[in-house]
């Protein structure tokens, strides 16, 4: 038997914005998915068929990376489904890393690439900073160009992300979720059609680009007040970009008394946000009052972890 794991992820800034070449900032969160691997007589997930729709990820992630008999395998996830937290990169990485811990030594840069590359035939359309967050761990900045703390490059067609490291202090956060799962496809369309009609549109991508790396900044330094400040700026910006919600709306005013600063994270149209806090019980306890989910999650320092 092979085990692997690996975290979701929380877009801090940039989401919308990094489809258009400018830079974005995730973090790995302290929820993971576990996958478990061992040879069987025949192909199944949790008990049930590989063929299911609801393992769309996972049977991809088999069919580019196994071609040795059939397997058992068992998912356990602490990750939310179709809230914008990456449950869909980290039960993608911690298969592949499973399927290689029961070959050999597990090396999170192939894996990042070829989650992507699942990611992105499932999906039609994607971004490598959800499953390189996965796989690698700590904070994560992709950018159209090489920089300091590069991890590697992923290229599509005419399309090169540098994915790099980041060092954050140890963070917490309140998410608040809507429920709504929100398909990402047609919210970056209608982003992309946006952007190209309205030139306020445009200027609105660029600035995210400008907010992501100075809000980057303002949370090295520990500034949270500048951290939040600019998560607020960004949120406005996205509804602007027209991925905004009138529950996300809600929970965004009902977190923002009792917060540094809160937005969306993640395609929107749903999904989640999240609030920068010291107040992480009121926050919580707001969110809920306000008809939503609530809860805490903390950074994570662990990216893929595999066992065989």
């Amino acid at each position: 038997m092979a085990r692997a794991s690996a975290p979701g992820k929380l877009i801090l800034f940039g989401e919308h914005a990094v489809v258009f070449g400018e830079p974005a900032l995730a973090t790995a969160i302290d929820l993971r998915t576990e996958v478990f691997a061992r040879l069987h007589d025949a192909w199944l997930v949790d008990g049930a068929s590989l063929e299911d729709s609801k393992y769309a990820y996972v049977r991809r992630a088999v069919e580019s990376d196994w071609h040795g008999p059939p397997l058992w395998l068992e998912i356990r996830s602490m990750i939310p489904l179709g809230c914008g937290l990456g449950s869909s990169s980290a039960v993608t990485v911690a298969t592949l890393g499973a399927l290689a811990a029961l070959e050999g030594p597990v090396d999170p840069e192939p894996i990042a690439r070829r989650a992507f590359d699942v990611e992105y035939g499932v999906q039609g359309r994607a971004s490598p900073i959800d499953t390189s967050t996965a796989a690698h761990g700590a904070a994560v900045l992709v950018r159209k160009e090489a920089g300091e703390g590069l991890l590697w490059e992923v290229d599509r067609g005419d399309r090169h992300w540098f994915l790099h490291h980041c060092s954050l202090p140890a963070t917490g956060f309140v998410v608040g979720n809507t429920g709504i799962a929100a398909p990402t496809g047609p919210l970056v369309a209608g982003v992309q059609e946006r952007v190209r009609r309205d030139p306020a549109a445009a200027d609105a991508i660029r600035e995210i680009g400008e907010i992501t790396l100075e809000g980057l900044r303002a949370l090295q330094r520990g500034d949270l007040v500048r951290a939040g400040e600019l998560m607020d700026r960004d949120h406005a910006l996205l509804n602007l970009l027209g991925v905004g919600h009138p529950l996300l709306e809600k929970f965004v005013a009902a977190a923002r008394p009792h917060s540094y600063g809160a937005k969306i994270t993640g395609a929107g149209g749903g999904g989640s946000m999240f609030a920068l806090t010291d107040k992480p019980e009121e926050v919580r306890g707001a969110i809920h009052a306000a008809g939503g989910k609530a809860f805490l999650v903390e950074t994570e320092p662990r990216g893929l972890e595999a066992s065989p």
